[in-house]
């Protein structure tokens, strides 16, 4: 957890400064909402602050209801505000203006450290509720709405800076035969495995996500079709190369992947890429699974809907 105090005394946030660190917490300090702003609109941003209310430029409540406006892309921020004002109306005004605690001044540092603790349990649950929101409770990957926003984060972004992403979408082979020989137990640990398989050779801004059963789908940002065709099959053999221990013995398995590029098809929508890819999947199914296929026009579309996956009752 990081901290970003807001004080425009010297001595005060030289005080308070000082008992952040004995505390052995990380902590930034700028002395008005100006410079708080712009460093609450950095990708690192703090996720708690400690805020006084008087400040030159933008003073606290202002700053506070700037941090609520970033908020809105869903990582929260706790804030605590710092004032010698100490009327009711003062504090329903803070409140309002998106203060979750108020600390009168001068600070005693036992009060101050107990509104830290208050605020980091708080950011901790909210980071445990947003993950399990966002995550596959199995393997841990993005679930199926978050990796399908990626996706079109990552389309989105390829078509303003006209650079293609590689999208894969991975299926395991057999699947079905484990959950027969070896169990349902049995087949969840090949797909925790896998997931962890799948993400261990990942650059920092790859994403991976469970597209839907024993389906994952891969996004690889910066990627043309021969590097992303080459890293498909580099993360094919990683996955297949080493068998899997269950509970009820070991297994054994592969993967088949289709891939296509964000800016490969004239249409250019999200659903055109994953109609792609998984073309090119039920193709290295068809041609003998454990395999990486590309989709090309020259590949001739099975007969279904788009939309719907062709990884379905195939295995």
């Amino acid at each position: 957890m990081k901290i970003l105090l807001v004080e425009d005394s010297v001595v005060e946030r030289y005080e308070i400064g000082r008992h952040l660190s004995e505390w052995g917490l990380d902590y930034v300090s700028v002395g008005n909402g100006t410079e708080a702003v712009q460093l609450m609109e950095a990708p690192d941003a703090p996720s708690l602050v400690l805020l006084d209310w008087l400040l030159p430029g933008l003073d606290g409540l202002d700053v506070c209801r700037q941090i609520r406006k970033l908020g809105n892309n869903g990582a929260y921020t706790y804030t605590v505000m710092l004032t010698a004002k100490n009327r009711k109306q003062d504090l329903l005004m803070a409140m309002e203006a998106g203060a979750d605690d108020y600390l009168a001044k001068p600070v005693d540092p036992s009060e101050l450290r107990a509104r830290i603790l208050a605020g980091k349990r708080i950011l901790e649950l909210q980071q445990r509720l947003r993950f399990a929101a966002t995550h596959d409770f199995l393997t841990n990957l993005l679930n199926r709405s978050e990796i399908l926003a990626a996706l079109r984060r990552e389309f989105s972004r390829s078509e303003r800076e006209d650079k293609p992403a590689t999208a894969i979408l991975a299926d395991i082979d057999h699947f079905k035969r484990i959950n027969d020989s070896l169990g349902h137990a049995a087949g969840d640990e090949v797909l925790k495995e896998v997931g962890q398989r799948l993400g261990s050779d990942l650059r920092p801004y790859d994403v991976v996500g469970r597209y839907g059963g024993e389906e994952f789908l891969l996004i690889l940002p910066g990627c043309d079709l021969t590097t992303g065709r080459r890293r498909a099959d580099e993360i094919r053999d990683l996955v297949g190369k080493d068998p899997f221990l269950t509970p009820s013995g070991t297994a054994s398995t592969t993967i088949s992947m289709g891939v296509t590029i964000t800016s490969f098809s004239p249409e250019r929508s999200v659903t055109e890429i994953l109609h792609q890819a998984d073309v090119a999947l039920y193709e290295a199914k068809k041609n003998g699974r454990n395999r990486v296929e590309v989709f090309s026009p020259a590949i001739q579309a099975f007969d279904r809907p788009k939309g719907k996956s062709a990884c379905k009752g195939r295995a």
